[in-house]
């Protein structure tokens, strides 16, 4: 666990080149037990925005606060589970190890707290990218783009300046014609049925 080493100056998320944003909630709240023994950074809850990779979660707090970013990478978190009280949000409870050279040292128990939802959603998601990663498999991804061991992304290539992306043509039967061929003239005239 890393303190303090994922956030931009303007308040947004650093990840590596190899890492994508696998799922990311705002209006979290994060609260560590046992503060007596953390440095001062983790006395008091902190509330922001909590993203999932497929290595790490990493949590950014909303303003000025001593913890402007705290990482957990999964290979440091242990007895996580999603918790689901009467009363109250859901929330994410584990236990965090802190990290060599990572701004603290010994290990503490937090919560991610839930305020607006999406606990459930994440802390699933996490458990299931937290096993994939344990077990030296590639991430399956749910969400947004799919992740490439080169580092790049199923986007498609820019198109040529001035130019417009090309499509296949359609399958045989299906309801909808494909683009004229080039050079062919598509300028239609509707004429009026008043006249």
């Amino acid at each position: 666990m890393a303190l303090n080493n994922n956030h931009s100056e303007s308040g947004g998320v650093i990840i590596n080149n190899s890492e994508s944003v696998l799922m990311s909630y705002e209006n979290v709240e994060l609260v560590f037990s046992d503060t007596e023994r953390l440095p001062e950074a983790f006395r008091k809850s902190k509330k922001g925005s909590v993203y999932l990779t497929p290595y790490r979660v990493i949590f950014l707090t909303k303003g000025k606060d001593p913890l402007q970013s705290f990482m957990m990478p999964f290979y440091l978190m242990k007895a996580c589970e999603v918790k689901q009280p009467v009363l109250g949000a859901n929330y994410i409870k584990g236990m965090i190890s802190a990290e060599p050279g990572g701004g603290w040292e010994g290990s503490a128990t937090f919560k991610l707290i839930f305020i607006a939802g999406g606990a459930i959603e994440f802390g699933q998601y996490m458990l299931q990218v937290a096993a994939q990663a344990s077990r030296g498999q590639p991430v399956t991804v749910n969400y947004g783009c799919p992740y490439m061991a080169n580092g790049a992304y199923a986007y498609p290539p820019p198109p040529p300046a001035n130019g417009m992306y090309s499509a296949t043509p359609p399958p045989p039967g299906y309801a909808y014609p494909g683009p004229p061929p080039p050079g062919y003239n598509t300028t239609y005239y509707v004429q009026n049925s008043a006249e």
